[in-house]
């Protein structure tokens, strides 16, 4: 894919979860639940791979940070799901295969990762007494949205806008 298609499409989604970021966060414990990010890590996946992908998940979280609609845990909450979900969509070319790489890698991987963070960098008291089970069933969820709606995106852009594998969108 050329260079400037990507760049585009990155530019894109990035807006969009800056602006989805203003309106579908579930503040959760020092947290802030975010299923447009997961909506947007399965499409990206899809679209761009999973380097640019997570590159675009990347820089979705630290924008959300910088504005203060994300914590810190929204570069773990992004960056896996968004990898993970590009890395099964390339292999497979499956939507389905996208969307749970998505709920696995931000559900339980970037879960895992984000509890240590929690209670060491955040020092945050309710994560530690709840143990690891704090994230992986809230985040868990949000993915799991996320990637159901991020599914449904992509089946509108495969049928309407451009068959996926057929134009070669993920290149």
């Amino acid at each position: 894919m050329k260079s400037l298609q990507v760049l585009t499409r990155m530019a894109v989604l990035v807006a969009l979860g800056v602006v989805a970021s203003y309106m579908m966060a579930i503040p959760l414990f020092g947290a802030r639940l975010f299923p447009a990010q997961a909506a947007i890590n399965v499409v990206a996946g899809a679209l761009l791979g999973p380097w640019y992908a997570a590159l675009t998940a990347l820089m979705i979280a630290a924008l959300r940070i910088t504005l203060g609609t994300g914590s810190l845990l929204a570069i773990p909450g992004s960056l896996f799901g968004a990898l993970l979900a590009g890395f099964l969509y390339q292999a497979t070319r499956s939507r389905l295969a996208a969307m749970a790489g998505e709920v696995v890698g931000t559900g339980v991987i970037a879960a895992l990762v984000a509890y240590p963070m929690a209670v060491v960098l955040l020092n945050n008291a309710k994560a530690a007494s709840a143990g690891i089970a704090f994230y992986i069933i809230p985040f868990g969820s949000s993915s799991l949205a996320g990637a159901l709606l991020g599914g449904a995106v992509l089946a509108v852009l495969e049928r309407w806008v451009a068959p996926v594998s057929a134009r070669g969108l993920t290149r």
